[in-house]
């Protein structure tokens, strides 16, 4: 079965771009080619998107071999995707659910790698990384994660400490996984247009975090941290429940520095701390 070109598929089912969806239909096939590949989605691949829209990624992820189950919010997406799966028989499963308020798990056939490849609604991207980011097991359900960001965002997630852009997203997105841009998509290849560059980043999951710590203690830390990013650790971190002092004496970091200058394995030795010193009262 030939499949029509996605303008015909987006004509014919009405499939306005909703802002309040966050859509931007990538229409550029080849492109669509390129995520997949940057993926490194095969024949033997169980791949997880999101958003599928009138299905440009997905018909690409099942021409690499791939099977795919996709979760899609827009009922006319929706129905505009059963075309696809008559395609593709047994290879597409299209689910009608909000991404954030699913549990991956119970979508997502047992065994083998699971890969997350989504070309994410811009309203939504950074909440759904941080949900991945943040499950309570490691190793997680996925094995990977390549997805599409505004060029910003890509710009804080793989930043190093030091920079302006480097912030919680940062520590976070590094923590777990390392982050890697593939490339970057423009403005014209969407409909519609929007006012800014993408870019696809490829997050490679760790076997093992950079360092240890319980992600609750991370998490405090650097939302402590960052809200005040530019006082001195010792101002900014009052709020997490215990002596500035004595937690960064403990975690051997100066007290005189600021968050953007610590690197993720030193967040998680203030984190440690944290831990520890909050249980010996």
């Amino acid at each position: 079965m030939t499949l029509p070109p996605l303008r015909d598929v987006i004509a014919r089912h009405g499939l306005a771009a909703r802002k309040s969806l966050g859509q931007n239909f990538l229409l550029d096939l080849n492109l669509t080619a390129r995520i997949a590949r940057g993926a490194g989605v095969g024949p033997a691949s169980q791949v997880y998107e999101v958003g599928p829209g009138p299905g440009g990624l997905t018909r690409a992820l099942l021409e690499a071999g791939a099977r795919v189950v996709a979760v899609e919010k827009d009922d006319r997406c929706v129905e505009a995707l059963a075309e696809v799966q008559d395609a593709y028989p047994g290879r597409l499963t299209v689910v009608s659910a909000d991404a954030l308020d699913v549990d991956e798990r119970t979508l997502l056939p047992e065994g083998g790698p699971v890969q997350v490849v989504a070309n994410l609604p811009y309203n939504v991207s950074t909440v759904l990384l941080a949900k991945w980011l943040t499950v309570a097991e490691w190793p997680s359900w996925y094995a990977g994660l390549t997805l599409m960001f505004q060029r910003e965002v890509a710009d804080r997630i793989t930043a190093p400490s030091g920079g302006k852009a480097y912030g919680r997203l940062s520590v976070l997105s590094q923590w777990r996984t390392a982050p890697r841009r593939l490339f970057d998509i423009p403005p014209s290849a969407f409909v519609p247009q929007p006012k800014i560059t993408s870019t696809v980043v490829h997050f490679a999951v760790l076997p093992q975090p950079v360092a240890e710590a319980e992600l609750s203690d991370l998490k405090r830390v650097i939302d402590a941290a960052f809200n005040q990013r530019r006082k001195m650790l010792r101002s900014s971190l009052k709020g997490v429940g215990i002596d500035t002092e004595i937690l960064l004496a403990d975690a051997g970091i100066e007290p005189t520095l600021r968050a953007e200058t610590l690197n993720v394995a030193q967040f998680c030795a203030i984190a440690r701390s944290l831990n520890r010193l909050r249980a010996a009262g």
